[in-house]
């Protein structure tokens, strides 16, 4: 279903509800057991991918319902918050994140939380939050507001329920991982559980190098991918 605004809300929905849903406690060992580990996998990226098509194609065919009048300086919210969200996203897809699937046993080092999950235990997930409130601001019409909310919850509600997951099943390593890191960004850092300083250093140049260069594509390329400029004229 696609074309009405419902039509996205729906989509918007699915792909909530698919991926806390399969990744759910009662269900995930479920299905682990049933299909195996890879297979469940395989599973939950397609189930993920087909959603995420879905919303993107809703989204696109949604009729515009202005909700607040758009201005320039809204532009700048993404431009401004966009940078860390890309910092937050290659940290954590490009560093070493027991949050992530397929890299639990980084709960029983020595110092599990290293680079920028320093500053927040679930990087990737704050990034698709940051990503998605960002762009609410210049996007002040219904679909919009559908979509990129979506994008925000899954980042964000996601990071929440993931925690509680962890920490009914990840026991002491889960329970020490915890304690020595934060759920909001540079919580940590702030009472004196982690440094930023180390958190920087281990991030390192060349990731750096990677966010500049994803950051400059996606200002170039913004026009022809979402069909407006990203920055102000």
């Amino acid at each position: 279903m696609v074309g009405t605004i419902w039509g996205l809300a729906l989509a918007g929905a699915f792909l909530l509800a698919s991926h806390f849903g399969l990744a759910a406690p009662r269900i995930r060992p479920v299905l682990v057991d049933r299909l195996g580990e890879g297979p469940y996998r395989g599973l939950y990226s397609l189930v993920a991918f087909a959603a995420l098509a879905w919303l993107i194609l809703a989204y696109r065919t949604a009729p515009y319902v202005p909700v607040w009048s758009w201005s320039p300086w809204q532009n700048w919210v993404p431009l401004v918050l966009m940078p860390l969200a890309l910092l937050l996203a290659v940290g954590g897809l490009l560093g070493r994140n027991p949050t992530l699937a397929g890299q639990e046993k980084a709960l029983t080092a020595a110092e599990p939380a290293q680079g920028l999950v320093r500053i927040t235990r679930h990087p990737f997930l704050w990034a698709a939050g940051l990503w998605g409130l960002a762009h609410l601001v210049p996007n002040g019409d219904l679909a919009g507001l559908i979509f990129f909310a979506t994008l925000a919850a899954l980042g964000l509600v996601g990071a929440n329920l993931l925690d509680a997951k962890k920490r009914a099943s990840g026991g002491l390593d889960w329970e020490r991982f915890e304690q020595t890191t934060s759920f909001l960004p540079f919580a940590a850092i702030l009472d004196g559980r982690q440094s930023l300083g180390r958190a920087i250093g281990e991030f390192g140049l060349w990731r750096l190098a990677v966010t500049v260069v994803l950051y400059g594509a996606l200002l170039h390329l913004h026009p022809w991918l979402f069909g407006v400029p990203a920055i102000p004229t």
